[in-house]
């Protein structure tokens, strides 16, 4: 733990704060927030980049399952030092704005997606009938059109980062983060001058019984891209495309990245937090004998890896994903590349709870 970390900031209760939210609004705070809702849980993740424990300030959390590692969410109830209520699972029509209230936060968070009622707008005008402020911590939906800060997730980490570092105090450790990620973004881009985009099938959700998610044009693909990879032919839906075995099967892609957790993990594999890699990689195995899959060139090659869905889903372990993905997808021009050491260097230097691994793997066993 860093110094950063040692002692929750020193506030003064009295000053007033304001932030750009993740949809470019401009909201100001009376004081520094003690008693925050999250309706989207991990983003707690995020939070405890800058606080050593974060989880005091969560009162209520919605979408827990999300993290997709119960050592992660029974670590972050455990030392809250308080119940952490439960206000709605994992769609925005599951929400209790009684529950809500009941808690009486000084700050809700939503995304675009788990917004009150489906609506932004509608939620800043409701709560703030209560006097109590609305933040949004991520602008994507499936929709076709989105608006805010969302941008590329490269783009948009930097202004989570902000957004966070100001409503906790703690705005230069933003700017040491953003310095830290951008830096090795530059790495994996110069090693990949000039290099083919090399088709993909990055699974979202993937299922022992069923074919399949694919990753659609934003942000599970730009992070594809970013990587040196492409999403498969002739998809436009931005977050995931459901695919047919026979339209896999007719993309033929090269190299074959699946996704996991500890989530629901009987029917998929067991790849996150503190979960045993030989269980992972047995997971890998079972999803390519699915009806098919034996004759893609990723499979008869063995170019086939498993990651936490966390890499995808917590911003600031994009980066981690993408030296990844770059070494699978191009492994003479990033060879020098370190995920692991990445990983170690985000959890020593940042993460008040650091993330043990194994986070990703390969079917061959073989060390990324």
């Amino acid at each position: 733990m860093t110094a950063a970390l040692v002692a929750q900031p020193s506030f003064s209760r009295d000053v007033s704060l304001s932030v750009i939210d993740m949809l470019g609004r401009a909201v100001t705070l009376p004081r520094p927030p003690r008693r925050i809702v999250l309706l989207e849980g991990r983003d707690i993740l995020t939070m405890a980049l800058f606080q050593p424990r974060p989880a005091e300030l969560v009162v209520g959390w919605a979408a827990a399952d999300r993290f997709d590692s119960d050592l992660l969410r029974d670590g972050f109830e455990r030392s809250a030092g308080h119940p952490i209520a439960v206000v709605g699972k994992q769609a925005a029509d599951t929400l209790s704005l009684e529950g809500i209230l009941s808690l009486a936060p000084d700050l809700v968070v939503a995304t675009a997606f788990m917004a009150p009622g489906g609506d932004p707008q509608a939620a800043i005008d409701r709560l703030a009938q209560f006097g109590i402020p609305l933040v949004f911590s991520d602008a994507a939906s499936n929709a076709a059109v989105e608006t805010g800060n969302r941008g590329s997730p490269r783009q948009g980490l930097a202004a989570l980062l902000r957004m966070w570092g100001a409503l906790l105090g703690e705005p230069t450790r933003s700017e040491e983060i953003i310095a830290f990620v951008e830096k090795r973004f530059e790495v994996v881009s110069r090693r990949l001058t000039g290099a083919p985009k090399v088709k993909t099938f990055l699974e979202i959700m993937s299922l022992y019984d069923e074919c399949c998610w694919a990753a659609g044009t934003r942000i599970w693909g730009e992070l594809l891209g970013d990587a040196g990879g492409r999403s498969l032919d002739g998809l436009n839906a931005p977050w995931t495309a459901k695919l047919s075995t026979e339209q896999l099967l007719a993309q033929q892609p090269q190299v074959y990245i699946a996704t996991g957790g500890g989530y629901a993990s009987m029917t998929r594999p067991a790849i996150g937090p503190g979960l045993d890699a030989h269980a992972g990689r047995r997971g890998l195995q079972r999803l390519t004998e699915r009806i098919g899959f034996a004759s893609l060139p990723a499979v008869r090659d063995r170019r086939v890896h498993g990651i936490w869905t966390g890499l995808i889903t917590v911003p600031v372990l994009n980066i981690v994903f993408v030296e990844l993905a770059a070494k699978w997808l191009h492994p003479e021009a990033c060879r020098d590349l370190d995920p692991a050491g990445t990983l170690a260097e985000i959890n020593r230097r940042f993460l008040s709870q650091p993330l043990p691994g194994p986070l990703w793997a390969n079917l061959d066993g073989t060390d990324p």
